[in-house]
């Protein structure tokens, strides 16, 4: 049986994915990939938080795009559903 990598490590990984993640929506660059992943880092890490002025959240809401429903569904189904 192996053993289990030591939590420093885990740390580091965790530590460097973030970094990689926040660069990557921070250069305004980051593709839908790049978004789900960063999404799913936060659910899987149990993360959550309320967005307050100048907390990190809220930087986080601030560089993330806004998506109209409504847009969306004209553009699938070319009318409002």
């Amino acid at each position: 049986m192996k053993k289990k990598a030591p939590e420093a490590k885990f740390n580091e990984l965790h530590n460097i994915l973030t970094e990689e993640l926040l660069t990557r929506l921070k250069s305004g660059e980051a593709t839908t990939q790049d978004i789900k992943a960063a999404i799913d880092w936060l659910k899987q890490n149990d993360i959550t938080g309320v967005a307050y002025e100048g907390n990190p959240l809220d930087k986080l809401v601030s560089i993330m795009p806004t998506i109209d429903p409504e847009l969306v569904q004209q553009r699938l189904y070319g009318k409002k559903v």
